[in-house]
Formats: C-alpha cells, sequence, structure tokens
C-alpha cells in the first residue's frame, strides 16, 4: 500500500480549532467527553511520522498534516503548566477537568516534543516544541511509573543520538540533563525486569497489560545510543516474550484483553486495544533496526495486518478510505465507535510498516 492510499480525513473530522476530541459516536465527534493531551500529542507524533513518509507528496496531504499539526502544537503548548507537567483533560468548553497527575500524560508529551524537534525543519515550529521539551524536561525526574520513564528515556536518547549527528540541543538544554535522566529511567526499567524475570516470566511486572511494547521499545532506542549488553539482552529477551504472549496458535496478533489482563496463570482474551497493537508494532520495528532480523519486520507487518482483518475474528477495524479505527475488537465484533487513540494507533502502525518497507528498499 503506497502512502497516498492512507487518508487523514477522520483525523481532521476529529480536529476542531482547540485540538483533537477524544471520542467519537460511530464517526461522529462527541463533543460531550472533551479533549485531551494524550491525544494531541499522539496526534503530533503521527503527523511528523507521516510528514517523514510523504516527503515527494503532490496530493495536497503535507498541506493538510502541517494545518493538524500546528492545532495539535498549540493545545501541548497551552496545556502546559507553569511547572512544566500537563493538564490531561479538559472540557469541550476548554476548562479543565479534575484529575490526578499522570506520568504517561508528561512523558507522552515529552517525547511528541522531541520527535517533532528531530523531525521538523522549519525554525517556528521546532521553537516551539524546543520550549515544550525544555518546561517539562526537569520535571521528568519525578515520574514514579515505568511507562512514563519509558518515554522520557526514548526522548533523551533520542535527542542525544541526534546531537552526536551535529543537532543543536534546544536552548536550555543540555547534553549532561539529558544523559544523566536517561541513565536514570534506563536503570530503573532494568531494575523492574530483574525483580519480575523468572524463567517462565520475563517480563517488567507482575503482569502484562497495556501499552506493553513501549518497554521493550524504549530499551532498544537506548541501546542504539549507548550500546550496552544487558540493555541489549532485556529489550530483546522481553519484546520476545510480549510478542509470543501477543499471537495466536493460527500466527495473528492477539492483544492482550484489558478485561483482566495476563498473568502467569491467566490470559484475558478481550477487548483488544489497537493501542497495544501498535506499541508492539513500535518495539518490533525498533528491534529491527538494532538487530536487522527479518522476525521483527514480520512482527510489524502482522501488525499492520491486524489493523485490517488478520484477527482473531477475521475483520477488519480500519477504514484506509478516510484513516479511522474502531475502538477495540469484542467476541461480538468490533467496537463501532471511532475515537482518537484508536485511530492515531491505525495510522501510527501505518506509518511504522511503510517506514521501514521503504528502510528494507534503502540497504
Amino acid at each position: 500500500m503506497s502512502p497516498a492510499a492512507v487518508k487523514f480525513d477522520h483525523l481532521e473530522r476529529l480536529t476542531d480549532d482547540t485540538g483533537l476530541i477524544e471520542h467519537c459516536l460511530g464517526r461522529i465527534p462527541r463533543r460531550r467527553e472533551g479533549y485531551s493531551t494524550d491525544d494531541n500529542a499522539r496526534a503530533i507524533w503521527a503527523c511528523v511520522e507521516w510528514l517523514d513518509l510523504l516527503e515527494d507528496d503532490e496530493s495536497g496531504e503535507r498541506r493538510r498534516l502541517y494545518r493538524l499539526l500546528d492545532r495539535y502544537l498549540a493545545f501541548l503548548l497551552w496545556a502546559q503548566r507553569e511547572d512544566g507537567t500537563f493538564q490531561n483533560n479538559f472540557h469541550f468548553d476548554r476548562t479543565p477537568e479534575a484529575e490526578a497527575h499522570s506520568d504517561d500524560c508528561l512523558g507522552r508529551s515529552i517525547w511528541a516534543a522531541a520527535a517533532a524537534y528531530v523531525s521538523l525543519d522549519d525554525d517556528a515550529r521546532r521553537r516551539v516544541v524546543a520550549e515544550i521539551f525544555r518546561r517539562a524536561l526537569p520535571v521528568s525526574g519525578e515520574m514514579q511509573f515505568l511507562r512514563g520513564q519509558a518515554w522520557g528515556l526514548a526522548a533523551c536518547c533520542l535527542m542525544l543520538s541526534k546531537r552526536n549527528n551535529g543537532l543543536a540541543l534546544p536552548f536550555g538544554v543540555t547534553e549532561a540533563d539529558l544523559t544523566n535522566l536517561a541513565d536514570v529511567f534506563e536503570q530503573r526499567l532494568l531494575a523492574a525486569y530483574r525483580a519480575h524475570r523468572t524463567d517462565h516470566w520475563r517480563w517488567f511486572e507482575p503482569q502484562i497489560t497495556y501499552a506493553n511494547g513501549l518497554l521493550p521499545w524504549a530499551l532498544f532506542v537506548a541501546y542504539r545510543y549507548h550500546g550496552r549488553d544487558e540493555t541489549l539482552k532485556v529489550a530483546k529477551e522481553s519484546l520476545d516474550f510480549l510478542t509470543a504472549k501477543m499471537s495466536g496458535s493460527n500466527g495473528v496478533i492477539r492483544p492482550v484483553g484489558n478485561r483482566g489482563w495476563c498473568s502467569s496463570d491467566r490470559r484475558a482474551d478481550w477487548d483488544q486495544q489497537p493501542v497495544d497493537v501498535m506499541k508492539l508494532a513500535l518495539a518490533a520495528r525498533e528491534a529491527y533496526r538494532v538487530l536487522g532480523d527479518e522476525t521483527y519486520r514480520e512482527v510489524v507487518r502482522r501488525c499492520r495486518n491486524w489493523f485490517y482483518g488478520d484477527n482473531d475474528l477475521g475483520t477488519p477495524l480500519a477504514d484506509p478510505s478516510d484513516g479511522s479505527c474502531c475502538d477495540g475488537l469484542n467476541p461480538d465484533g468490533p467496537n463501532p465507535n471511532r475515537g482518537a487513540e484508536s485511530t492515531l494507533s491505525y495510522l501510527l502502525t501505518e506509518a511504522m510498516a511503510q517506514s521501514l518497507q521503504l528502510e528494507v528498499v534503502s540497504r
């Protein structure tokens, strides 16, 4: 499938002059559900992934992606508090919802800013993401949960890698800042793995829950920066274990269901979430970049195909004609609602598959 075959109509449908609306009823945005910084950060990341793919686009999709990107950048800039953290949830009238602090939101926003900073080539937008990143970085060291730390580790190592290739760091951000934080995050992930790993359970936690591929992915990103043997060993071992847990006997991707998760003695099969498929693809793409093993490229392909019907029910969740995706897979079929998280998970997985294909061709 060529890059032009995937449309961004649904992403645009979900986007108003404030940002990306979180939920839909079918394909129609549910304004009463408001907005989340999580989704707007994901949307920034998706836009820069696709802008890289569509460098030679003549269809006008790049112009549309830049228009959407500006909405999401403005949202993130607005959602960032004075202390560098982010308000995650907003009502439709733009007033903040009551909420607890979210490490995931902070980490995801730091990653989005880093990904945009290293990808964008215009000073105006890069100035915005540099400011977001600079203000968020000091408070990120306070993150307590693994997924937020994984985002932070990957963001710091991405910046450091590009720094080694000649990219100037954002004003006020030093190489020492990034190195110190990356070391802290990496050691926390490795310590969690050592604490929970057994001969039969090769994971960072006593359960496999949500967004799982994020953890091995961050370690692969870190390894690409500094090449530490233990980091690579844990990244590969945990990803192989996760892939086995997320694969059916017929070879299709089978995400761990959020109706009970997965422990050493049981596994929930439903409700399967697109975001978990995307995070597995993310980790597998990075594993392929590090190891060059075709097994991981095949995992990315299988993840992509899950959206198009190569799943437990043999039914598509994604519609490339408008770029939308159903919110999950249940025993009785797909959830018909097509919200922001699922749609972005589809668009990101498709972008990952296509980028990997281009990398293979260029080798």
